[in-house]
């Protein structure tokens, strides 16, 4: 009897989309196309925005999942159905460039008619496999960051008692309310759930790099962006929002060089943390009463997936402004379930109008009543 053969992967084409950093090339990247992207350990946030894109395929230089912890992301790229070519190598980054056209069978990476790369070919069930593997070893990966973050708050814990360098702003804070926001996890749905609250409540919106462009698309403007602005857009930088340029200890800013071309002003803040302790150390400072935070990066994995060693900052930033610090998932539940007060000015109003309306219908059926009662006895 002859062995029935096994069905290959579907042949893949389109035009490259090259992008060193996922996060850089994502916006640019158009449905159809061909991402070749060099991302080790794929995080959500960045595979969310490949999956909105709906690229032909994705070729990644890097291994999508190397195994030192469980990301969640390539997993999130096979589940919506787009083919993933993993672990090619470096030299695709050079061999490809954006507008050649490219052919993917099974595994193999064409250019026109020549072989450029050969890697992986992911399925849900090879990744869902890898995840779990790197699910017994994180243990390791573990033990190395919890090791940093003791390092460093060794170093850095005098943010708990001091009062860092702040530049003036021209919105105040002090008594209000802060929304502090942030390209992380479930950050799009969060700000759509808080549109009601953030209409209502006008608090100081703080937006931290890429934050400021979801705030925009939401239609909301941003008072401060805060970042070292390499994932902001040019509208988004001269919507007219205080800009706060992210600097390292010893003072250098990178991004200040695109503000300066641009020709736009700004502050520094030298800070050894993340830009986005930055933000929460700013809205507590400046003296808010209240920080809701979207799409906030809490957790090991949240700090993995950037990149980051440890979380020493995060975790003293949030020791100190911890009192008045919320998520923005349990504002909106709140918000939701709560009346608001425009809403329920209205329904007094109605109602007053009603019994208005009421009482002058009554008067009129008594007063014709009484009248046609009078005429009989007459």
């Amino acid at each position: 009897m002859k062995a029935r053969a096994l069905p290959r992967d579907p042949v893949v084409s389109g035009l490259a989309r090259v992008g060193p950093r996922t996060k850089l090339m994502t916006p640019h990247l158009h449905t159809g196309e061909v991402a070749v992207i060099n991302h080790e350990d794929l995080d959500r946030v960045a595979a969310e925005g490949l999956v909105e894109a709906r690229p032909a395929a994705i070729v990644n230089a890097a291994l999508s999942i190397s195994g030192r912890y469980p990301n969640v992301g390539p997993l999130l790229i096979a589940a919506a159905g787009i083919p993933l070519v993993d672990g090619v190598g470096e030299a695709v980054m050079t061999r490809i460039q954006t507008g050649a056209p490219v052919r993917i069978d099974h595994a193999d990476v064409y250019v026109g008619g020549e072989l450029v790369a050969t890697g992986t070919r992911q399925t849900l069930q090879s990744l869902e496999t890898e995840y779990e593997s790197a699910k017994v070893t994180v243990g390791e990966e573990l033990e190395r960051f919890a090791e940093n973050t003791i390092e460093f708050m060794r170093r850095e814990r005098q943010l708990l008692f001091d009062t860092p360098s702040l530049p003036d702003l021209r919105v105040n804070l002090r008594g209000r309310q802060a929304i502090v926001v942030v390209r992380g996890a479930d950050y799009k749905s969060d700000l759509a759930a808080l549109s009601g609250y953030i209409r209502e409540m006008r608090p100081v919106v703080i937006a931290v790099d890429g934050g400021a462009d979801a705030l925009r698309d939401q239609g909301f403007k941003p008072d401060l962006i805060v970042g070292d602005f390499d994932s902001v857009s040019d509208d988004a930088i001269r919507c007219g929002a205080d800009l706060i340029v992210h600097a390292f200890p010893d003072g250098r800013a990178p991004g200040a060089a695109r503000l300066d071309k641009m020709g736009v002003k700004y502050s520094t803040i030298a800070f050894a943390g993340t830009s986005e302790d930055i933000a929460l150390l700013l809205a507590y400072e400046k003296g808010s009463e209240l920080i809701v935070a979207v799409g906030a990066h809490g957790s090991m994995v949240d700090f993995l997936d950037k990149g980051r060693p440890g979380m020493a900052s995060t975790f003293l930033v949030r020791l100190k402004v911890g009192p008045i610090l919320v998520d923005a998932k349990g504002v909106s539940r709140l918000y939701e379930r709560r009346i608001r007060k425009r809403d329920l000015a209205l329904l007094l109003s109605a109602v007053t109008i009603a019994f208005l309306v009421a009482g002058f219908t009554v008067r009129d059926f008594f007063a014709q009543a009484f009248g046609i009662l009078w005429d009989s006895v007459k």
